[in-house]
């Protein structure tokens, strides 16, 4: 079967073809990262029409790439929600109008879902079960992944997530857009001379809240001011620092109480070189294994959309759910959908 992915629920076009028996044939992404950085951030209305810009454009390269035509399709993925409401309907009804005009079926993907799949994408992927650990953009979660579809959520962030403080934070020492990355690249230039909290570290749950880390730093950033070169960067490293060994702490401890020995970690926070290196070495010292998507699958893309609605398309085939003779191309979008309604019951 032949899946198209389309992604757009936020600032990154994404377009992507997967093949069930080939794998990935071909993707491509437009990021309007430089467009919204003159604004610090993303603006929903400029972000909307930049998709519009960008789908076509990126739906024929894809093609072309896998030497695949319009008519070699079996379906459409794209993602539903969460996301921009504007933004999300730009890739929902082009991907339906498509189907409509090709007589396929569509299939509704959860953006979060996408994301925690994504390592599946890789030459070798990880084997069911394992334990995943989910950070992108306001979501810190932890859970465990029995199968497509089978997750069971084993903690969550109770306030600010993992990546809301990074960009938070970078915006407090006075960094540009994106946040995170800008952050953790100063961050390499810092020293240990600051100690901020590592919240809810031994807590004794699963849970995540990042929120008083945030405002610790604006309170050592109000006692040194004004903020010179080192002292930004010492606090960028303290502040890496402490949310990496929260997350690397939380993760060990899901993998004892599950007793699985298999880690994955995706999502934009997931590209993070500290966090990955604390998870390689904790995950060595316990016997387990750890995986991760490639950096490219970290951040919004059509790839992870395609292989996670071939999935869901071929487990609803499977079930006799699925036809190929969808008649019905209404569309609706889902800005705000929790990720507990794909949870196991």
């Amino acid at each position: 079967m032949l899946i198209l992915g389309v992604e757009s629920s936020c600032d990154e076009t994404g377009i992507a073809l997967y093949d069930t028996e080939a794998g990935l044939l071909a993707h491509a992404l437009h990021s309007q990262i430089d467009m919204h950085a003159e604004y610090g951030g993303v603006v929903p209305e400029l972000a909307s029409r930049d998709h519009i810009r960008r789908v076509l454009p990126l739906t024929e390269r894809v093609l072309a790439e896998a030497n695949k035509a319009l008519r070699d399709l079996d379906a459409i993925a794209y993602t539903q929600g969460p996301g921009l409401s504007g933004a999300l309907l730009v890739g929902t009804s082009f991907a339906e109008s498509l189907a409509f005009s090709l007589q396929i079926p569509t299939i509704h993907v959860h953006h979060l879902e996408g994301h925690l799949l994504a390592p599946l994408l890789e030459d070798n992927p990880p084997a069911f079960p394992f334990v995943a650990l989910l950070v992108s953009g306001g979501h810190s979660q932890l859970m465990r992944v029995d199968g497509i579809g089978e997750y069971e959520l084993l903690g969550d962030t109770l306030d600010d997530a993992a990546g809301e403080a990074f960009d938070k934070t970078a915006k407090l020492l006075g960094l540009g857009y994106p946040g995170g990355p800008a952050l953790a690249k100063l961050a390499i230039q810092g020293k240990p001379r600051f100690k901020l909290p590592r919240p809810l570290l031994n807590s004794g749950d699963l849970n995540f809240s990042f929120s008083g880390l945030k405002t610790s730093v604006l309170t050592l950033t109000n006692q040194h001011q004004p903020l010179d070169e080192i002292t930004r960067a010492d606090i960028a490293w303290e502040f890496q620092e402490a949310v990496t060994e929260v997350l690397t702490t939380k993760c060990m401890a899901a993998l004892r109480d599950t007793g699985l020995d298999s880690l994955i970690v995706s999502g934009g926070v997931g590209a993070n070189s500290k966090l990955r290196e604390k998870l390689n070495a904790a995950t060595k010292r316990k016997l387990c294994n750890v995986s991760y998507p490639r950096l490219e699958f970290c951040t919004d893309n059509g790839a992870m959309i395609a292989f996670a609605g071939a999935m869901r398309f071929k487990a609803l085939q499977l079930s006799g759910q699925h036809t190929t003779d969808k008649k019905n191309y209404s569309f609706s979008v889902k800005p705000r959908w929790d990720l507990a309604e794909l949870l196991s019951p």
